[in-house]
């Protein structure tokens, strides 16, 4: 076991320790604000404050895991062997960087809080992050200082007990629509065909009502293909489906359709099943509440997994709705525009309260991959930049997720070449496990 002296114990000192000793290095920590107990102690310890005590291991502290609230704080950022990191501390620390408070700063994303200028839906766009101005949002860098420092334990103490997690692969489909032409109502069927016919879209039309006479499968309607292609692997994914009422921004069939119930009765058998939550009730408890029993009903389950339409994040009231109707883990955390590490981290980690200085129950999953992101690449890239994603995940045993869409696999021309690309991926996903 680890004991850390510091000489006050906070509650973002033991969130971000236990973050990085337990849940990434897999090892036990404890924590004393006595000088008598942390001298008796005869195992691995370290020092974490100003000063070091004597010629213990000793981590020079920042002054963020000992404040309370949000500061104005200045931050550089510097290179660190094959990294990058910031809060820079004195020569008689271990390590060069308090790679503590950097990392409670990343996954309590605190720069969130600050002020920002946000895009068009009111989300915190990447180009205003820590990590994207400064060139390292490509690498889980809480994951790769928490694995220097445990190369530096292992020189100093012989008998460091730690056990690594092993790389996992959660790949996520969204179904914010389950059908393109099928069970969308008289109204919205005659709208469609006449907005077809104006623009002079006679194949949109044909495919229409062949899907509508049984004579073709719904463009949409991947999910057995999806499905299939997992099962070979022995891989379990997650769906997300929209049981919103139908508003100008999320436009899914009714949740009272049978043949839509239907479907996510028969993929919850082989997978499993989270809500995506409505852009509308991702400011409204009471249609989040709706929306949960809704699906609830469907599954005849506790609903335990959200994800938020357009991604959209309003931190922290997002997250407190969610803790408050006992969502145990939401994976809404990552970027639209751009590939990476939102949190620096590839880690499953708890959201801390910043407002009430509290680890809360509610676990985070953040993603790094989403097809619009994969989309805009040159096809020759698009497998290419999936790997380096991959790779950087696998370096440090992490969780790697992913997210689809149904339609991402249907025959747009738009998504020409996906189902080829998928499979390739998880051939490398699965690489060396078969």
């Amino acid at each position: 076991m680890l004991l850390v002296y510091t000489h006050k114990i906070t509650p973002r000192v033991t969130y971000v320790f236990k973050q990085i000793c337990s849940r990434i290095l897999g090892m036990e920590v404890a924590f004393t604000s006595k000088v008598e107990d942390f001298v008796a102690h005869n195992s691995i310890k370290l020092s974490y404050s100003k000063k070091p005590l004597g010629n213990e291991l000793f981590v020079q502290s920042h002054e963020l895991l000992f404040e309370n609230g949000l500061s104005d704080i200045d931050i550089n950022v510097q290179q660190w062997e094959e990294t990058k990191c910031f809060f820079k501390v004195g020569d008689k620390s271990i390590i060069p960087f308090d790679i503590f408070a950097a990392s409670f700063y990343l996954l309590s994303r605190y720069e969130e809080y600050l002020p920002h200028v946000k895009d068009e839906y009111g989300r915190f766009p990447a180009h205003e992050s820590l990590a994207y101005k400064n060139n390292f949002l490509l690498k889980p860098v809480v994951d790769i200082w928490a694995y220097k420092f445990l190369e530096i334990l292992k020189e100093k103490y012989s008998g460091v007990n730690y056990k690594l997690n092993d790389f996992s692969f959660q790949p996520i489909f969204d179904v914010p629509v389950a059908y393109r032409f099928k069970n969308k109502g008289t109204v919205r069927t005659v709208f469609g065909a006449a907005r077809d016919l104006v623009r002079f879209d006679f194949n949109e039309i044909l495919n229409r009502f062949r899907v509508l006479l049984s004579l073709k499968r719904d463009p949409y309607d991947t999910f057995k293909w999806i499905v299939n292609v997992h099962k070979t692997k022995h891989i379990k994914p997650l769906f997300f489906f929209l049981l919103a009422d139908f508003s100008n921004h999320d436009r899914n069939i009714s949740y009272k359709n049978v043949e839509f119930r239907s479907l996510i009765k028969s993929v919850a058998d082989y997978a499993d099943v989270g809500l995506k939550v409505s852009f509308e009730a991702l400011s409204d408890i009471q249609l989040l509440s709706k929306e949960k029993k809704r699906i609830e009903g469907i599954i005849n389950k506790p609903l335990a997994y959200t994800r938020n339409s357009f991604n959209k994040i309003n931190l922290p009231n997002s997250y407190r709705n969610l803790i408050d109707l006992e969502i145990k883990e939401d994976f809404t955390l990552g970027y639209i525009s751009e590939l990476g590490f939102r949190a620096g981290t590839c880690t499953t980690f708890y959201f801390y309260d910043l407002d009430y200085e509290i680890q809360t129950p509610l676990r985070l999953s953040p993603f790094f991959i989403m097809d619009y992101l994969i989309l805009k690449e040159d096809k020759q890239d698009q497998l290419k930049q999936m790997i380096a994603i991959l790779d950087e995940v696998k370096k440090v045993n992490g969780k790697m997720i992913t997210i689809f869409h149904n339609y991402t696999f249907s025959e747009d021309k738009k998504w020409d070449g996906f189902k080829k690309l998928y499979i390739e991926f998880i051939k490398h996903v699965t690489l060396g496990q078969d």
